[in-house]
């Protein structure tokens, strides 16, 4: 094998790679070898087949795959003796077009390698994290917004009629065309008029209904009604009125607490106080982390693979295009070129994806199978009743599986990261907090996570 540098400019690589006809045609023979003791064929005792037999009968479906296996073979070497890590796959092509058996083979192979990422002292990088401490006020806010949720609904006087937002506990039957349909019929069941439970216009017919009397509403399914059978088709629904009921406050107390499983009310406030700076928390180490990615790429500058500056620009610039215009849908849409500026944001990404990709693995950083398991078991619970569908699925794609790798690593390196710096700790208000958070969302894009680069490398 003669491999040949042919480009060697910054980061872009090409080189010639020769391999031998003999080099080809041993590998040939040698899987033959290999292969011969278990072929049998007719008038030969198994493993007795001539090797030139075998080589004419089976040569040419081996040669390919000896020519696969030994530029792969010469590639591995290459980036061995070399040290050199492509920053995409590697373009390789066959440049003898007119080979014939018996030819060298002549392969040219072009890359641009990842650039030598520069040493960043982390134990001297300053950053300050917020802590905010849940005030009483937001607890009892906490406590009011449980209560209306566990509204109660007491018995109006009798004869008075039912208002948006009282409950009405009814029974009712449903037919199309005269004839009853399944699910159309139910006993005693409670439904708060305004709250959107059944069907568009079948609500607000119940109001000004009146306990103890008959109330017959026509309505029609929507065409896009789940079940098909119902579909755009007109009902009519007898429905008797058992018990209209005004909605009452519900009183912040032991029972109350009891209702959400806390023991009594201050056991249900230690809950409530924890659960919020908890959120709290997480909101504080989004913002920290920004800082954090804010200090590093202002600490290294380094050469940047041009394809990879290129490919994460396109992306930048078609989701962009997509979040201005979504009701397009897939990719049937001209094509998005990308600016000056969405070249700058993917430069600051790509920059810190290979940081920190560098950084974790030099810490040796791994994000467990367990890690996996969960966070795939996560995204799962989004598809009730197809959660077995999508665990296979993400099992079966290795790049599903690396989109949900990828930000579990970034994480653990900024972790590891958050350890060697120097953190001090501001207490602040939840309003100081919040308007970090709105100063972070504004500049979601520029900020966003480079765990893609991170993971090319």
């Amino acid at each position: 094998m003669q491999v040949t540098e042919t480009v060697n400019d910054g980061l872009k690589r090409s080189y010639e790679i020769t391999l031998s006809a003999t080099e080809i045609e041993d590998k040939v023979t040698q899987k033959l070898t290999e292969a011969q003791p278990e072929i049998e064929m007719k008038g030969f005792r198994k493993g007795k087949v001539p090797l030139a037999l075998l080589k004419k009968q089976f040569g040419q479906r081996l040669m390919g795959e000896a020519m696969q296996e030994s530029i792969d073979g010469a590639m591995s070497k290459h980036f061995e003796d070399s040290g050199d890590r492509p920053a995409m796959q590697p373009e390789v092509k066959m440049t003898n077009e007119d080979w014939k058996e018996g030819d060298d083979v002549q392969v040219s192979m072009s890359y641009e390698a990842l650039p030598e990422i520069p040493e960043v002292a982390l134990s001297e990088l300053t950053l300050e994290k917020l802590v905010v401490k849940a005030a009483d006020e937001d607890v009892d806010d906490a406590l009011t917004n449980l209560a209306a949720q566990s509204k109660n609904f007491e018995p109006r006087t009798e004869g008075e009629a039912a208002a948006t937002g009282d409950q009405v506990v009814f029974d009712f039957k449903g037919s199309i065309d005269g004839e009853p349909f399944d699910g159309g019929a139910a006993e005693d069941f409670p439904l708060e008029l305004g709250s959107g439970q059944f069907i568009p216009g079948f609500e607000e017919q119940l109001v000004g209904a009146v306990a103890g009397t008959d109330v017959t509403v026509k309505v029609s399914f929507p065409e896009d009604y789940q079940a098909p059978h119902l579909a755009g088709k007109e009902a009519e629904f007898a429905c008797t009125i058992k018990e209209v009921k005004a909605p009452a406050e519900a009183t912040i107390d032991d029972e109350l607490a009891k209702r959400f499983g806390a023991e009594d009310l201050d056991t249900l406030k230690g809950q409530i106080r924890e659960r919020l700076e908890t959120e709290y928390a997480g909101a504080a180490r989004q913002v920290l982390k920004r800082k954090l990615l804010d200090a590093l790429d202002e600490a290294v500058s380094f050469e940047l693979p041009p394809t990879l500056v290129e490919a994460e620009a396109k992306q930048i610039a078609h989701q962009l295009w997509h979040e201005e215009n979504p009701d397009v849908e897939g990719h049937d849409h001209p094509e998005i070129e990308a600016t000056d500026e969405h070249t700058g944001l993917a430069e600051r990404r790509v920059r810190l994806g290979l940081l920190l990709a560098e950084l974790g693995q030099k810490s040796e950083v791994e994000v467990s199978d367990a890690e996996m398991t969960q966070a795939v078991m996560t995204q799962a619970r989004q598809y009730p009743g197809q959660e077995k569908q999508f665990f296979e699925f993400v099992q079966q794609n290795p790049q599903m599986m690396q989109q949900i790798r990828a930000p579990l690593f970034e994480d653990k390196v900024v972790d590891y990261i958050f350890e060697l710096a120097q953190i001090t700790e501001t207490e602040v208000g939840k309003d100081d907090l919040q308007k970090a958070v709105e100063a972070l969302e504004e500049e979601e894009t520029k900020a966003a996570a480079p765990a893609d680069a991170a993971a090319e490398a």
